[in-house]
């Protein structure tokens, strides 16, 4: 079974029950409420179904419940494989064209309606919900926070490394994991919130009540007065020839695999996209032990946190900027990626290709809202705040900053005479900064004392150096005044304690001292279990990953707090202030192949993935018609699928664009109501046990 069994930072000895089910008649194990997408690409199935056109494989995309492409026929229904939780005996098959519904024509039974009441609902348990959440709650509202994962924390479930920000305000120096926990904890604290996980809202009505299926069992209405709306985001897709092929998917659906599930998902992997999403999901696949054969961005700049990108570079995985991508191929699967350069017009130069064999494309370019929840209150005049990615795409610390105010602001809606600290406004739009100003690498001599060296030369919200030195010798410059400002050291005397190394979530500090003659100490920060042993040679690198030396390891640490190793490596004095990280991964792994190999049709790209329409039978469908509303496109099924059009109508002024029609003059689309695919028996409660 592909599952991670060793782990830098997770616990992969969980108490898990495993559990036998079938899959196309052949007999598999899982682990019990994992999801049955989880298990079965566990037990290395890619394919989950068959389109009805042209006979596509489909495999997962966004293992998050916002598209339909991991549909199976479990135990005789059609239902979505990354929202299921795996139970004994389960018969499952994969889904070969339209789903049939099993015929059933008994008479309802029991019908039990289930009424819920609260102050306030709150729609996600993501950072945002639960901070939301818990400032309500200290008001004496009565809340009920709902989740559709088995878990709260959102994606921040998904995050193993080290949070930005500061240490006072939002954790700073915790993984994502551990800052669940902590919400959670805090959460499960007041008796004047009521949690529902595995729940989803399936509507909301006019009249002030949402309809909620909870466990995935039961069906109950809930009257509420206010309402918080932290639903997250949905990932975005991009439109090139094998985009739909089994292996091409989101990044977030990766850590939900990897980090979440414990499930190595696959071998070499290529990403689209240098935002820090695309970054955390290559550091993420390397402390799996998935090689990350290359990153590629279509701008000439790296999107994220540089300290992200130089941490990735330093591992060993290359940046590819100014290219994008060609193809994805394979039989059936992902086999093959090819990328170009593209010129200032960003069309790809197809003499400049380059192809790599992976089994993994993952698509990193970006986030879209989940609105819907929020444009439906409004239109029903509900008294709502939204708050995280639901309002403004942003980094998890600046989400649970927004949650504390939105919670305080939907107070104050309904009627609590309440303040909101003016600071924390401030916190959270500097929290949510975009990368600021790249500075020069400072010079820094290295003598007999401790010297600790900052390699982060970028202007990002982030400060927990500065608050675990014991000594004060880490100070802010001055700049900006906040913590967008660099750190440095004031050259007092440093202790070598190591806090700011282990704390640094860029992994952007090292420690040097002069010993005997030409010779230094640097003491580097390693997230990995140790391929190494002392006295051994190991490949050291400078801040952009450029080979420096082979330092002899001379010390092994572990950071039990932050779980992360101190390694101390002997190297020559003159490059003993540029060494800033360890090479994790070899370069003859990641090479391309010596002649590109590649299909490159545009037009056979397919946009909307649920009813497989091409990118040119859309644009023949705009020219040949005159199309100046998008609801015409309906004619040929796009946007008619399962998802709702949450997949492809964001793509739709690029290929609005092409055909030669302004977006801003085209008629927007009529949205479906929102809803989710509900069994009759479940609304009826029929086999309801009692819902708490």
């Amino acid at each position: 079974m592909n599952r991670i069994d060793n782990h830098p930072v997770l616990n992969t000895t969980q108490n898990r029950k495993k559990v036998n089910f079938k899959f196309n008649g052949e007999t598999q194990s899982g682990y019990e409420n994992e999801p049955v997408s989880s298990a079965l690409i566990a037990n290395g199935v890619r394919e989950f179904s068959v389109h009805q056109v042209e006979d596509a494989p489909q495999g997962i995309f966004c293992a998050n419940g916002q598209c339909s492409h991991c549909t199976l026929i479990i135990d005789g229904k059609p239902l979505k494989s990354c929202i299921t939780p795996l139970k004994e005996g389960m018969e499952i098959r994969a889904l070969i064209h339209l789903p049939e519904l099993p015929p059933d024509d008994r008479e309802p039974k029991n019908f039990k309606p289930l009424n819920l009441n609260c102050d306030v609902l709150v729609i996600g348990g993501g950072p945002s919900g639960l901070t939301s959440a818990i400032e309500l709650a200290k008001l004496g509202f009565e809340i009920i926070l709902i989740d559709d994962k088995d878990k709260l924390g959102g994606k921040l479930l998904l995050q193993t490394h080290k949070f930005f920000g500061s240490i006072e305000d939002c954790y700073a120096g915790k993984r994502g994991i551990e800052i669940a926990a902590l919400l959670e904890k805090e959460i499960r604290t007041y008796s004047n919130i009521k949690v529902f996980t595995n729940t989803s809202v399936a509507a909301l009505y006019k009249d002030k009540k949402a309809g909620l299926f909870i466990d995935y069992k039961n069906y109950a209405l809930v009257d509420f007065q206010g309402l918080v709306i932290s639903a997250g985001a949905r990932e975005k897709n991009l439109v090139f020839p094998g985009n739909d092929i089994p292996g091409v998917y989101g990044a977030g659906a990766f850590q939900t695999l990897v980090n979440r599930d414990l499930v190595k998902s696959s071998d070499r992997i290529f990403i689209i996209g240098s935002g820090n999403v695309g970054l955390i999901a290559a550091y993420h696949a390397l402390q799996a032990g998935i090689t990350v054969v290359g990153i590629a961005d279509i701008l000439d700049n790296v999107t994220g946190y540089k300290v992200h990108a130089d941490k990735i570079k330093r591992m060993g995985v290359p940046i590819y900027l100014k290219h994008t991508v060609l193809t994805a191929e394979g039989s059936g699967k992902v086999e093959r990626v090819t990328i170009a350069e593209v010129d200032d017009s960003f069309n790809p130069l197809l003499e400049k290709a380059k192809t790599f064999e992976v089994d993994t494309l993952l698509i990193a370019v970006g986030l879209s809202s989940i609105d819907e929840f929020y444009n439906t209150a409004v239109n029903f005049g509900y008294k709502a705040v939204k708050t995280g990615d639901a309002d403004e795409i942003a980094e998890a610390s600046s989400a649970m900053f927004g949650g504390r105010i939105a919670g305080l602001q939907l107070a104050k809606i309904l009627g609590k005479d309440v303040e909101i600290d003016e600071s924390w406004f401030a916190k959270a739009e500097i929290l949510k900064s975009k990368p600021g100003k790249i500075k020069s690498e400072p010079v820094v001599e290295i003598n007999e004392n401790y010297t600790p060296i900052m390699h982060c030369y970028q202007e990002i919200p982030c400060n927990p150096c500065i608050s675990v030195c014991p000594s004060g010798s880490i100070k802010l410059e001055e700049a900006l005044g906040n913590i967008m400002d660099l750190p440095y050291y004031t050259g007092e005397e440093c202790t070598r304690c190591g806090m700011c190394i282990a704390v640094c979530p860029g992994l952007a500090i090292s420690v040097a001292k002069k010993t005997v003659g030409k010779w230094a100490e640097v003491v580097l920060p390693h997230e990995f279990i140790p391929n190494f042993h002392e006295n051994e040679f190991v490949t050291l690198t400078d801040t952009e990953g450029n080979f420096v030396e082979k330092g002899e390891v001379i010390k092994i640490q572990l950071n039990r707090k932050y779980k992360t190793y101190l390694i101390t490596f002997k190297v020559t004095l003159n490059n003993a202030a540029k060494i800033a990280g360890i090479r994790v991964q070899d370069e003859d792994k990641i090479k391309p192949l010596p002649k590109p190999v590649f299909n490159y049709i545009p037009d056979n790209s397919i946009l909307c993935r649920c009813e497989r329409v091409s990118v040119g039978e859309i644009i023949k469908f705009i020219k040949e018609n005159d199309i100046k509303d998008a609801n015409q496109l309906k004619q040929i099924r796009v946007g008619m699928g399962a998802c709702g059009s949450r997949t492809c109508s964001i793509l739709l002024p690029r290929i609005f664009s092409a055909a030669g029609v302004n977006w801003y003059e085209v008629t927007q689309a009529t949205k479906r109501p929102l809803s989710i695919e509900i069994p009759m028996g479940a609304i009826i409660n029929e086999e309801s046990g009692e819902t708490e």
